[in-house]
């Protein structure tokens, strides 16, 4: 596991030990990013289902801002920080033990918007289209903003939740991604 692209391009990134975690696989987080970037200019991610922080501290190595991190394992909390800590990104990052839900009411009482929300849960314990109706009710995610979620292939998401489109979805293997955007003219 490494850093695909970008100013951390080529770093390898600790993995969360034992099995409840399953990092994204370089390849996928490559297409992922070919997708929805490849580069930024600014902004702020948030990483839900943090794991090892992979898919956030790529974000970051591709031009994002700031992050906040997001996980409910101690074990997870930690290797993120790790990983952060080795890509000189310590600075620009958040990170937070909490399980998903409660982060995003925390969030919603900080008032603070997303350019971009990745979650890539348990395959286990798919809320995506709960935790998306939240985003998108609590204006979470910045006008311009993307969802990148991450699932399992044999989860099937809806085209629209609330004012957001589902706008590509992408299969690789057993992972599939799907990518949601605000519809224009909705929220403020």
């Amino acid at each position: 596991m490494r850093v695909v692209s970008g100013i951390c391009k080529g770093h390898p990134l600790k993995a969360v030990p034992g099995n409840t975690t399953r990092p994204t696989t370089d390849k996928v987080k490559e297409s992922i990013f070919n997708i929805i970037g490849p580069y930024f200019d600014g902004g702020l991610v948030l990483d839900l289902f943090g794991g090892s922080g992979g898919l956030g501290i790529e974000a970051l190595s591709r031009g994002m801002d700031r992050a906040v991190f997001v996980d409910r394992d101690t074990k997870a909390v930690q290797i993120i920080k790790q990983n952060l800590q080795s890509c000189r990104l310590t600075e620009k990052a958040e990170v937070y033990r909490n399980d998903a839900e409660r982060a995003l009411k925390a969030l919603i009482k900080r008032e603070v918007a997303f350019d971009l929300i990745l979650l890539d849960p348990p395959y286990k314990n798919q809320k995506i289209v709960s935790l998306i109706s939240v985003i998108e009710q609590h204006s979470l995610l910045t006008q311009t903003g993307i969802i990148m979620a991450e699932h399992d292939i044999s989860v099937e998401l809806p085209s629209e939740i609330g004012a957001l489109s589902l706008v590509r979805s992408e299969d690789y293997g057993i992972t599939a991604i799907s990518i949601y955007k605000l519809k224009d003219g909705e929220h403020e």
